[in-house]
């Protein structure tokens, strides 16, 4: 396993992350089974946990927490989120000053543990001035509750603009964005995210970096009934479309190097040096293990080529 700087901050990231998103405490209830994928992870080298309130409506914390609990903190990174609505408390949303004091304390109780290495503003919030978010932020870090904060699906312009207040009024700023990025996902992360990454310093640490499981080749044959593509109508559209015929052509290449094609899409992720982490969520243990491997593959220029000709920009 590599672990990667992340941006300009001093701490280091797994390279490969168990994210809890659509997995514990949705399609994964049984605690054993969530103890079962968290240890395979541990011991295939990932301390990178991504959690949000959101997710399962905190269950997702509560879950992933009862099994980190089990290894020394030190080893850990674990982030979690806050912005969408956990109630129907009109301040119970957002990115208020109100809604992160007392978010935080929930996410803390519900993993149990003492500080979050990692806290992300999950949306960027239009109805909140972004001074007072900034501000709030800092407040958790000079509290010792957090240790960095970040944001998820800011736009370049709105990760710069806070990046400026911090500076303004000498805040910590965030450190991390995490964006959705995967090779049928690429134009808004390369032509605006990246280049704010780079020039403020800032971390990624992206996530459905599988396209809810399309680049693995699970619907080369068509879409079964019982999938995700079945439920979710743009997804099941791109794995019956020109997408899918893609990652079909996809499998060569992957096979030439002796590795899955999971592993080829969380490599070909990788490459950029902004990328400290990419998240992936799993439901069975041999699901880790595999993605794990993706940290040790490296491209070559030709393949990054083929690629890049198969899923253009």
């Amino acid at each position: 396993m590599q672990y990667r700087r992340l941006g300009q901050a001093g701490m280091r990231l797994s390279a490969i992350a168990l994210g809890g998103w659509t997995t514990f405490g949705e399609s994964i209830r049984e605690q054993d089974l969530a103890r079962e994928i968290i240890v395979a992870a541990y011991d295939a080298g990932i301390r990178f946990f991504d959690i949000a309130d959101a997710y399962a409506r905190g269950e997702s914390e509560r879950m992933m927490g009862e099994v980190l609990k089990e290894f020394p903190r030190h080893t850990l990174v674990i982030s979690s989120k806050l912005y969408w609505p956990m109630s129907d408390d009109p301040n119970d949303r957002g990115l208020s000053r109100k809604h992160i004091r007392e978010s935080i304390d929930k996410s803390l109780a519900r993993i149990g543990t003492d500080y979050l290495d990692i806290y992300y503003c999950h949306r960027y919030d239009a109805e909140t001035p972004l001074e007072e978010t900034v501000r709030a932020m800092d407040d958790l870090v000079h509290q010792g509750k957090i240790l960095y904060w970040g944001t998820s699906e800011w736009s370049g312009a709105q990760i710069a603009q806070a990046v400026g207040i911090a500076r303004q009024h000498n805040l910590y700023g965030p450190s991390v964005d995490q964006p959705g990025y995967s090779l049928v996902r690429r134009a808004r992360v390369e032509k605006e995210v990246l280049p704010a990454a780079r020039a403020h310093g800032i971390g990624l640490t992206t996530f459905s970096p599988l396209a809810n499981g399309l680049l693995t080749g699970k619907y080369d044959e068509g879409v079964p009934e019982d999938s995700r593509a079945a439920r979710n109508e743009s997804l099941r559209t791109r794995a019956q479309g020109d997408d899918a015929d893609r990652v079909r052509r996809l499998k060569p290449i992957a096979d030439d190097l002796g590795i899955s094609r999971a592993e080829l899409a969380l490599a070909w992720i990788l490459r950029h040096p902004e990328v400290a982490s990419v998240i992936t969520g799993a439901t069975k243990p041999e699901h880790v293990r595999s993605n794990a491997r993706a940290a040790d593959v490296a491209l070559t220029e030709d393949i990054l080529a083929q690629m890049d000709e198969l899923f253009p920009l």
